[in-house]
């Protein structure tokens, strides 16, 4: 697992955001114009909605109805458990809750792929819908926007507002129309219409991402102070969330009857935090939202607490649960 947190911390994308921060605090002139930085968001979210839905379009979930339902409620209840904690106890502004929300209530895909990995190595591989799931777990950021927007109305004085229409408001938001259509998109145009698209969608996908988080990270870095103010509690935060979450997940995967693999690599999944999926999408929304808070927390904190001591204590929840 050493090895795993070392190769990670040091890829391109992590390392960007560190460079960000740096251009920043030693006030270097490099800028990325803001219009570049909509087209990054735009085929960054796109791109994520066409290879979720290509997975799910691959994968068999007739027979994992009770897999589905915990998927249901990590969908609809660790975005809002994230975002009244945020709320409420660090006491972050309504637009920097959501943010913390979407990411938290996001899933991190290395954490699947190491998870995935630990899960084979033990001898106890996960099923293969397993992949579909986490996919559908990629709607949480949208749950999480909602969540924002319904309490940012009432914030306003627009609490009659039916929440019919908030959520058409969040569903026509730009980048939630290019996620959910983009997951859309991929799920029914087939495999061989996809492999045209592959090259610009899915080879292109992680330089430009470094692009994008190198920008994030000049924008986090101009907000530090902001982190400094609330850093003490989002660190409790950032460690604490993703425990609380893998062992309820993994309790709930294993009364589903999920056997130990696909039960931990639900836990495991439900315990990371998004740095990858979920800015794009709260940079879209709530733009006025700090990414030094809610990225800093999952790139600097769940992030590699996760991948070196988080899979491994989520699998022992898995075991305990799996003995009862």
């Amino acid at each position: 697992m050493d090895s795993i947190l070392i190769e990670n911390l040091v890829s391109p994308i992590t390392l960007a955001f560190l460079l960000g921060i740096v251009a920043t605090l030693i006030r270097s002139d490099l800028e990325i114009p803001e219009p570049v930085i909509r087209i990054f968001a735009i085929f960054l979210l796109f791109s994520i909605g066409l290879q979720g839905g290509r997975e799910l379009a691959t994968a068999d979930l007739s027979n994992v109805m009770g897999a589905i339902t915990v998927t249901a409620i990590v969908v609809l209840v660790i975005p809002l458990l994230a975002f009244l904690v945020a709320r409420h106890v660090i006491r972050l502004s309504i637009v920097d809750s959501a943010g913390v929300a979407a990411l938290y209530g996001s899933v991190s895909s290395v954490t699947f792929v190491v998870a995935r990995a630990y899960a084979e190595g033990a001898g106890t591989p996960m099923e293969g819908y397993v992949t579909g799931l986490v996919a559908l777990m990629e709607l949480g950021i949208l749950v999480a926007l909602f969540y924002g927007r319904v309490a940012l109305s009432r914030a306003e004085g627009t609490g009659g507002v039916p929440l019919s229409t908030i959520l058409m408001e969040t569903l026509r938001g730009r980048g939630l129309l290019l996620l959910g259509g983009g997951l859309l998109i991929g799920a029914v145009s087939g495999e061989a219409n996809f492999t045209r698209i592959e090259p610009f969608f899915v080879d292109l996908f992680r330089g430009v991402l470094v692009l994008f988080l190198l920008e994030m990270g000049m924008t986090a870095g101009r907000q530090l102070k902001d982190f400094a103010r609330v850093g003490g509690r989002m660190l409790a935060f950032g460690l604490a969330m993703p425990m609380v979450n893998g062992f309820v997940v993994s309790g709930l995967a294993t009364l589903a009857g999920l056997p130990m693999g696909s039960a931990f690599v639900l836990g495991a999944v439900a315990a990371s935090a998004s740095y990858i999926d979920a800015p794009a999408a709260v940079r879209a929304t709530f733009p006025e939202a700090n990414p030094s808070v809610y990225l800093t927390a999952s790139l600097g904190i769940t992030f590699p607490f996760m991948l070196l001591a988080g899979v491994p204590i989520v699998w022992q929840m898995t075991a305990f649960w799996q003995g009862l």
